[in-house]
């Protein structure tokens, strides 16, 4: 009986152990809660200081893919900023880009058209400002050079779509509410993957420029998505456009739905382009 007792509270031992280490191994670990540096830079481009925004997550190590955020044509304001932050809590390093140069804005849409036009009229300027803004982007050691993208909104998902066109060295870009028209189309210098995300009620994007844009894609085997939202706007991605819509009275609203489809369609664009 001695033995038996015995024999039992070893096996009860043994499984208690060995559940114990069970446990241990199986723990997952915990995810550390990103710890944002952002960096207010200046870096020029000919005559032209521009001053932009990189931010990443200090808790991450090493390079991680590089993305660029060209502003909607009111300039480098809190919104574009701030999806750079967004992107750099998903692990990347970001910079909110000055295209105009001196950190200039517009409040109102004459200024802001006034700001933008030269960089559809010019688009070396365009590319020149591009350009100045992705080498200061290099320069920091958490960028992986080989690994780059671009997103636009409005008027920078005009200039993103650009600067596929012309040929910049990006993996991928994506333009959100942008124009279609652009530097004509070479096969010879359009590299990177492209995503279009369209709101189907955008009055600044014609239908006709929808077809011509998707049937030059077309024509020259460009590996690009095309994602049209029902309802959906000129700048349906920014909270503010609504009251700016309203307040100088041109079609511009925000959509919460296509907003939020459109940036998981950002996330699953960048998953598959930085495997």
């Amino acid at each position: 009986m001695k033995f038996l007792l015995n024999l039992f509270l070893v096996l009860l031992i043994g499984i208690g152990g060995t559940s114990c280490e069970n446990t241990s191994s199986n723990t997952p670990e915990v995810a550390q809660t990103p710890k944002l540096v952002e960096e207010n830079v200046t870096y020029t481009s000919d005559t032209t200081t521009m001053n932009g925004l990189v931010v990443y997550d200090e808790n991450k190590t090493g390079p991680r893919p590089a993305i660029l955020v060209i502003p909607e044509w009111w300039g480098l304001t809190d919104y574009a900023k701030g999806r750079a932050r967004q992107l750099a809590e998903m692990g990347y390093i970001a910079m909110a880009v000055d295209m105009y140069g001196e950190g200039k804005t517009a409040d109102n849409p004459q200024d802001a058209g006034a700001l933008a036009t030269p960089f559809y009229q010019n688009p070396s300027m365009a590319k020149s400002h591009f350009d100045a803004a992705m080498a200061k982007l290099k320069s920091f050691p958490q960028a992986d050079a080989t690994n780059m993208a671009a997103i636009g909104y409005c008027f920078g998902g005009s200039m993103a779509l650009n600067m596929a066109r012309m040929g910049e060295d990006l993996k991928g870009v994506i333009s959100f509410h942008g124009g279609l028209a652009g530097v004509p189309l070479d096969k010879d210098l359009l590299k990177a993957r492209v995503l279009v995300l369209h709101g189907n009620d955008d009055k600044f994007v014609s239908p006709e420029e929808v077809a011509t844009f998707r049937h030059q894609m077309d024509s020259i085997g460009a590996n690009y998505t095309f994602i049209g939202y029902p309802n959906a706007t000129h700048a349906f991605t920014n909270p503010a456009a609504t009251a700016n819509g309203e307040k100088f009275n041109i079609p511009i609203a925000y959509n919460a739905a296509a907003d939020t489809a459109s940036f998981e369609e950002m996330k699953k664009f960048f998953g598959e382009l930085f495997k």
